[in-house]
C-alpha cells in the first residue's frame, strides 16, 4: 500500500453520482489523507474525487433502451481498467451501476487482487431473475454495504458479506428547510398552491415518462387553474427538450437546475418518475403521485420472455412492501387516473394524505435511523486497514 492510500469509486448515473459525492465527502472529512479516483459525475468532481470517466449520462433502464450505451460504457471501462492495472487503488467502492459495476469487481478480486466494498447494491431483491448477478456480488464483495432493510436480508440469504448502514437520505432531507424557509427563499407566497414535476434523470424518460407526467399537470392546471408549476431539472442538457414539450402540452413552468430538493419540500404535490426522488419526497413529507414507463417491446420482453414479475417500483413501496404512494407502471400509467389519485391528495385534510404522511414515518424507522454515512465510512476505512495490515504482515514474512 501506497504512503497516500488511494480508494477507486465506480458509479454511473445522476443518483449515483450524488450517493458517491456524499460518500467522497464524508471519507475525506475521516481521512484527509486519502487520494480519491473513480468514474461518476460533476458532483464527485466538486466532492474531491479526479474523474476518470464521466458515466453521469451512460445509463438507462430497459433492454431495448440500454443498446446505445454498450459500446460506450466497453470503451470506457477496457480503458478504466487499463489505468487500474498501471496503477491499483488500495481498494474499490462500487456504488449501483450493475452490470458495469459487476464487470468492475470482477476485475479488481481476480486481476489486482483487492477488497471491494459494494455500496448501495443492484436492487436485485426486486429485479432478479435468475440470480446470476447476485452470485457474482456475493462472489467478489469484501462487504455489501446495504442501505435497506430487503436488501441485507437478500444478499446476507445468498452467502454475501453483509453490513446494514441504514440509508443516507435521511440525514441529507433533514438538512433542507423547512416549508416556510423553502418558499421564501423560492419566493412562493404561503397560499400558491405549488406542483412539482420531478419527469427525467435519464434521456429515454424525457420520450416515455415526461408525456404521462405533463399530461397529467395538463389535467390538474385544468382543476387548479392558479397553481403553480415547478420543474427541477437533473441536469442541463435536458432543458431544450423539455421545455419544448411543455410548450406543445401549453404548460409553463419554473425551471431550475438542481435544488430539487428545496423545491419539493415546498410544494403540495410531487408528480414523479419511479427512482429516488421517490424517497426524498417521502422524507420531505411531501404527498407524491409515481408513475414509469418503458418502451413497449422491453415491457413485452420482460414480461413474456423474462418473466419479470415486480411486486412495486418506487422505492417507498419496496422498503415498506406495500403501496404507501400511488404509482402507475407502463400500461396502468393513465394521466386520468393519475390526476384523480393527486386531487385525492391535495384535497384539504384528505384521508389520502393523512394515511401517506403516517406511512411515511413509518418508512423512516425501517430505512434505519440517522448515521449511515459514518457506518459505510467507518466499514470502509476499518477495511483499508485491514488491508495495510495484510500487505505489512506479508512483507515481514
Amino acid at each position: 500500500m501506497s504512503p497516500t492510500p488511494q480508494i477507486f469509486i465506480s458509479t454511473g448515473e445522476v443518483s449515483g453520482d450524488f450517493h458517491g459525492a456524499l460518500l467522497a465527502k464524508n471519507l475525506l472529512a475521516r481521512a484527509p489523507q486519502l487520494r480519491l479516483v473513480g468514474l461518476g459525475g460533476s458532483q464527485m468532481a466538486q466532492a474531491g474525487v479526479q474523474l476518470l470517466g464521466n458515466t453521469v449520462g451512460i445509463g438507462s433502464v430497459g433492454i431495448f433502451e440500454a443498446l446505445p450505451y454498450i459500446l460506450p460504457t466497453f470503451f470506457l471501462q477496457r480503458r478504466i481498467k487499463q489505468i487500474l492495472r498501471q496503477n491499483p487503488p488500495d481498494l474499490i467502492i462500487l456504488i449501483d451501476y450493475m452490470m458495469p459495476n459487476i464487470g468492475m469487481g470482477y476485475f479488481a478480486k481476480r486481476q489486482l487482487g483487492i477488497p471491494v466494498f459494494y455500496y448501495i447494491a443492484p436492487q436485485e431483491w426486486v429485479w432478479s431473475f435468475d440470480g446470476k448477478n447476485t452470485k457474482a456480488i456475493a462472489t467478489f464483495a469484501e462487504e455489501v454495504l446495504a442501505i435497506f432493510p430487503a436488501e441485507a436480508q437478500y444478499y446476507r440469504s445468498h452467502g454475501a458479506k453483509v453490513h446494514f448502514v441504514g440509508h443516507p437520505l435521511i440525514e441529507q432531507m433533514d438538512c433542507v428547510p423547512d416549508r416556510l424557509t423553502a418558499r421564501q427563499e423560492l419566493g412562493i407566497a404561503n397560499d400558491d398552491l405549488v406542483i412539482t414535476l420531478v419527469p427525467a434523470s435519464r434521456s429515454q424518460e424525457i420520450r416515455h415518462v415526461l408525456p404521462l407526467i405533463l399530461k397529467t399537470a395538463q389535467i390538474l392546471c385544468q382543476k387548479y387553474p392558479h397553481a403553480r408549476l415547478y420543474l427541477p431539472l437533473s441536469l442541463e442538457k435536458y432543458r431544450l427538450p423539455v421545455e419544448r414539450m411543455m410548450q406543445s402540452y401549453g404548460l409553463t413552468a419554473t425551471i431550475i437546475l438542481g435544488r430539487s430538493q428545496l423545491v419539493i419540500r415546498a410544494s403540495d404535490l410531487v408528480l414523479a418518475k419511479s427512482g429516488t426522488v421517490n424517497l426524498e419526497t417521502a422524507l420531505l413529507g411531501t404527498p407524491q403521485v409515481v408513475c414509469y414507463r418503458v418502451s413497449a417491446l422491453t415491457a413485452w420482453v420482460a414480461k413474456h420472455i423474462l418473466k419479470v414479475k415486480i411486486p412495486f417500483m418506487s422505492p417507498p413501496n419496496l422498503v415498506v412492501s406495500r403501496a404507501i404512494v400511488p404509482e402507475y407502471l407502463q400500461d396502468q400509467a393513465d394521466p386520468d387516473v393519475m390526476a384523480q389519485s393527486a386531487i385525492a391528495l391535495l384535497a384539504p385534510q384528505s384521508a389520502a394524505r393523512s394515511q401517506m404522511m403516517s406511512d411515511y414515518e413509518e418508512l423512516r424507522t425501517l430505512l434505519g435511523g440517522t448515521g449511515a454515512l459514518a457506518k459505510a465510512c467507518d466499514r470502509i476505512l476499518q477495511g483499508l486497514a485491514a488491508t495495510k495490515t495484510a500487505i505489512d504482515q506479508h512483507q515481514r514474512m
